[in-house]
């Protein structure tokens, strides 16, 4: 098959898909693809000029846009294709580094069945003559044995997350979600929706009227929650991690977690610090942090440095998405300890949402699980502060600014 056909066909149902949301994504995916079909690879400042319309005086190196956009891009297509599972289609990407679209090669797996044998089949031959199932079994173990791991398989296998996945506990996801409050008019009709901080239950409802009772005619349980959009995200990097079938694994979240689950159960919390409810006395019990009065910054206790988020000062009353932002710093929160009843506790978190997504990454991706394990010891309890780089919501870069034994 024509590899320009194929990949012609597979732009045009990307297109035809509406997956590319935004007008400028869908310009940047078309100007992509109309250059790839042709065999060109455009540059960075080519991108900003001819799609984003800046000037020949742009300055790649101090502005992200393009690389945020095409961050994005890579983003929406992988959303579609993990929608579209199963189907059988040949995946377009953008290759790290470059910009242009491609089909990722194929291998088929008959094929690479085919060239193990062949290697091994002086071995087989020898088994079947022996006439020992043994001998069969030994090959098969060594062809096993000689199949390199896949980047889940090594992250697997960091004492983060074999220790959870090896455990006999329950196992539990909790993500942080924010109880929402309806206050109502004299007519008791519900006129808006509010959030109290100290509020993360049906139990703090009744608590907080009961010690303000000025409120008790005007504050209403609605059944409402929300969550914040990285944990979606931070989901999709965690799940296959711990997805091996080997557990199960429940889903909660937090104002329905119960002070029990807090001995019993492996918990794995996905979410803002402030959104860690009565895990936070916990998590910060045996740390090196402490939460600022805005959940928006920690405080190191050891050297009094405050770390503050500017991602709240970058979204309040901002407006739509110009071109000219400027990049700005989140944080992300890692821990992993043993709970109250010796069961496991991990935290990936952040003070906002960039920061969640980055920590996620960061503690799912094989390669910084090595990184931060030559540096200590990943089977004890310890804890890490990552700074995040981000720029319109989406998180560039972090990296590891303290580690800690907790």
């Amino acid at each position: 098959m024509d590899p320009i056909i194929t990949l012609e066909q597979e732009t045009r149902r990307v297109q035809a898909s509406g997956v590319l949301g935004e007008a400028k994504m869908r310009r940047l995916f078309d100007y992509l693809a109309a250059r790839s079909l042709s065999g060109d690879s455009p540059k960075e400042i080519t991108l900003a000029i001819e799609v984003f319309g800046k000037g020949s005086d742009f300055d790649v190196s101090q502005d992200a846009l393009v690389r945020v956009y095409v961050h994005k891009l890579r983003r929406a297509l992988e959303e579609f294709y993990t929608a579209q599972r199963g189907e059988g289609v040949t995946p377009l990407h953008i290759p790290r580094g470059e910009y242009r679209l491609t089909l990722s090669p194929a291998t088929p797996q008959l094929k690479r069945r085919s060239r193990w044998f062949s290697r091994s089949a002086g071995l087989i031959a020898l088994a079947a003559v022996g006439g020992g199932a043994l001998a069969l079994i030994c090959v098969f173990g060594v062809l096993r044995w000689r199949t390199p791991p896949t980047e889940l398989d090594r992250a697997r296998a960091n004492p983060i997350w074999s220790a959870l996945i090896n455990d006999d506990r329950p196992l539990m996801i909790v993500v942080g979600d924010y109880y929402l409050i309806g206050e109502t008019d004299q007519s008791m009709e519900v006129k808006r929706l509010i959030r109290e901080y100290s509020v993360n239950s049906k139990n703090d409802l009744d608590n907080y009227v009961q010690q303000h009772p000025e409120v008790a005619d005007r504050y209403m349980d609605v059944g409402l929650r929300y969550l914040p959009t990285s944990t979606a995200f931070a989901l999709r990097n965690v799940m296959p991690v711990l997805g091996t079938g080997r557990r199960h694994v429940s889903l909660s979240v937090m104002s329905d977690l119960t002070p029990a689950a807090l001995k019993s159960a492996d918990i794995v919390y996905i979410g803002y610090l402030s959104g860690l409810g009565i895990l936070e006395r916990l998590v910060f019990s045996g740390s090196r942090f402490t939460i600022g009065a805005s959940y928006d910054e920690l405080v190191d206790d050891k050297t009094k440095h405050l770390y503050i988020s500017q991602t709240a000062s970058q979204n309040i009353g901002a407006p739509q998405s110009t071109g000219k932002e400027s990049a700005y710093r989140d944080y992300g929160f890692f821990s992993s300890f043993h709970g109250p009843g010796g069961n496991l506790i991990v935290v990936i978190s952040g003070t906002r949402d960039e920061g969640v997504r980055q920590t996620a990454e960061t503690f799912t991706n094989p390669e910084k699980l090595e990184e931060l394990g030559a540096q200590a010891d990943a089977a004890l309890p310890f804890e890490a502060l990552l700074e995040v780089s981000a720029l319109d919501g989406v998180n560039l870069s972090g990296k590891v600014l303290l580690e800690s034994k907790r």
